[in-house]
């Protein structure tokens, strides 16, 4: 049998199109062409289990095999096999109608994602690294006989008799110079270890030394050796395939550790399995992140039919959960041709949505279950809820019931109980009411002593996203505000009908406000007289809730670039009613007014944490001076 022919595209310009645009990354050729193998494994299964193949199975594994003398590698597998007939029906019409108009629509496409999804063309990858492909095959049909074909990277082909013994085929790949790369055991290792894992039919690939047990010595003890073993480097039935009722806290445990090696155990996981609308399956897991918000994007990896495609799952998982670990498999996600761009596609939707709930249904679950629990875990998962509040309406709604604020105190509250909390007391004059945070309980400890005199209460919001999560609430909490305890003094920060009045005459707090001026001698600080408890401080230092809100989302990247290029401007409280102030006025020299000014300045600032260098020197020696 030997026959001739022509690769039925009706134009030479089909091969320069697929190697061009069709996969960027070579290396996707072995997973394509072991999927392939893999597929046909299954399918031999599946006529077995359905009484249309009663040969025997026997060893269903796939093997990889390269020869770096003879510049090949090789994918073995003992499927279906084909027959000549099939090999031209399914590889030489490369498995698409209309080949003409297909060549004619791509052949001056810039853009892979123009090709991708079109058709069928997984075996044509082999050709990004081959000069020369051959398949060596023989059918499970009775009779059938074997075949080889072999194909140089143009439209032309050749079929003849083949020399293989049993049912499966062989495919052959003679690589290229460009990629003698791939003929090497660590590199393919590498590759086999990326896309094949978890394929469901076991992927043999060389052998792999191993210590065996060899009897006892004369002391009784175990002796070992070692062998030789197949190197089967995937494991058939990972626990996203399995029924949760049949898996335990440990296997989750132990396949979170294949996954992430050098990870600490998650704080709990998901397990995912739908059927209808679509199907999907998989685990994820809420690792320990505290406030680290790197993102670490590619932590989740999507599957199809076990088969990995990629770590870039943006379209699938909504932005708020891509600090997760994890799998996901669903043979309904579209893929493009070389399985590595996701489609547009309402199924992706459907999943990303689903994938939304399943995450909110399990907080609400554990908050319920265990509030105690879930209070002590709030500093690994608050990240994840609030970044959710923030950029998912679907999971806000959810969200209000398991959302915490925790205060200075360290105690925890739900949206509703915070504001039933604070209402009465920190409601201003003009009905709003203000809640009062710390970004950084050490540093703005003199600001919180001052809200707490007032029986006033600080929560604390130093995560990174809770500058974005403060507007979040001041939008979706009915009149309320939320101010930083340090962004002004706390008379000024909730206002209320009886405030203290400025107890210096007009004349005195010109002049108190020119000593300070002088002393300061910079204009990035406004100097205000104001009328305070004689108990609060007699200086304080604060930069406008505004500005510095707007200042740290430029930080951000927010969008307010703006405002992070404007030079930082403070406020500067002189409280009129304090003594240092009456003090400050009756000293005769103007030198000892500035001193005094000056010490009380540099006071605000270390209160702030702002005093540093050549100014903390000063105002240490300056007050071994005063006392």
């Amino acid at each position: 049998m030997q026959e001739k022919g022509t690769i039925s595209i009706h134009t030479e310009n089909i091969f320069p199109i697929i190697k061009k645009f069709l996969y960027s990354d070579h290396e996707i050729f072995l997973r394509e062409l072991v999927s392939n193998a893999v597929d046909a494994t299954q399918k031999i299964k599946r006529l077995a289990q359905l009484g249309q193949y009663n040969g025997e199975l026997g060893d269903i594994s796939v093997e990889v095999a390269f020869d770096k003398d003879k510049k090949t590698i090789t994918i073995s597998d003992k499927g279906l096999g084909m027959t000549a007939e099939e090999i031209k029906k399914y590889i030489n019409q490369i498995a698409f109608s209309g080949a003409t108009e297909f060549v004619e629509k791509f052949k001056d496409a810039k853009d892979a994602n123009e090709i991708i999804g079109k058709f069928g063309l997984g075996f044509y990858s082999a050709f990004m690294v081959a000069k020369q492909v051959e398949i060596n095959t023989l059918s499970y049909q009775e009779g059938a006989q074997p075949a080889r074909w072999t194909c140089d990277g143009s439209t032309e082909f050749e079929i003849s008799a083949g020399d293989r013994k049993t049912r499966g085929t062989d495919i052959i790949l003679h690589i290229n110079e460009d990629s003698e790369e791939f003929l090497d055991k660590w590199r393919l290792q590498g590759i086999l270890d990326k896309y094949a894992k978890f394929l469901p039919v076991p992927i043999k690939f060389g052998t792999k030394t191993e210590s065996v047990e060899d009897g006892v010595d004369d002391k009784g003890e175990k002796k070992w050796k070692s062998v030789e073993v197949d190197n089967i480097i995937n494991t058939t039935s990972p626990i996203w395939t399995k029924s949760p009722n049949d898996l335990k806290d440990e296997d989750y445990l132990s396949f979170y550790k294949e996954l992430y090696p050098m990870s600490e155990d998650p704080l709990f996981w998901i397990h995912l399995n739908v059927d209808y609308p679509f199907n999907l399956t998989g685990v994820l897991y809420f690792p320990k992140v505290k406030n680290d918000f790197e993102f670490q994007k590619n932590k989740i990896k999507l599957y199809s039919r076990q088969v990995f495609i990629t770590d870039e799952v943006k379209d699938i998982v909504p932005e708020f959960l891509m600090l997760l670990h994890g799998v996901i498999d669903s043979p309904d996600i579209p893929l493009n041709v070389s399985r590595s761009f996701l489609q547009s596609d309402s199924n992706v939707k459907k999943i990303n949505n689903y994938i939304t709930k399943k995450v909110a249904d399990k907080l609400a679950e554990l908050f319920k279950k265990d509030r105690k629990v879930y209070e002590e875990k709030w500093n690994d998962i608050g990240l994840f809820v609030k970044y959710g509040m923030i950029s998912e309406e679907k999971f806000a709604e959810k969200g209000k019931e398991f959302t915490l604020l925790k205060n200075t105190n360290g105690e925890f509250f739900t949206l509703t109980e915070y504001k039933d909390k604070v209402k009465a007391l920190q409601t201003d004059k003009n009905e709003q009411v203000v809640y009062l945070y710390a970004t950084d309980i050490a540093k703005q400890d003199a600001f919180i002593q001052s809200a707490n005199k007032k029986d006033y209460d600080v929560l604390v919001m130093d995560s990174p996203i809770d500058n974005h999560f403060i507007q979040h609430l001041e939008m979706k909490e009915e009149k309320t505000s939320l101010k930083r305890v340090d962004a002004d003094v706390v008379e000024k920060l909730i206002q209320k009908e009886d405030t203290y009045a400025n107890l210096l005459t007009e004349e005195q707090s010109k002049k108190v406000k020119d000593v300070f001026e002088k002393a300061i001698n910079n204009q990035a600080y406004r100097v205000e007289v104001e009328g305070l408890s004689p108990e609060e401080m007699p200086v304080t230092v604060t930069m406008e809730e505004f500005m510095r809100r707007m200042k740290e989302m430029a930080q951000m990247g927010g969008g307010m670039g703006f405002y992070g290029a404007m030079p930082d401007n403070y406020k500067v409280a002189i409280n009129g009613n304090h003594p240092l102030i009456d003090k400050i006025l009756k000293a005769e020299a103007e030198e000892d007014q500035a001193k005094l000014a000056k010490q009380a300045f540099d006071l605000a600032l270390l209160a702030q944490g702002m005093l540093t260098g050549k100014d903390l020197t000063a105002f240490v020696k300056r007050s071994v001076e005063l006392i």
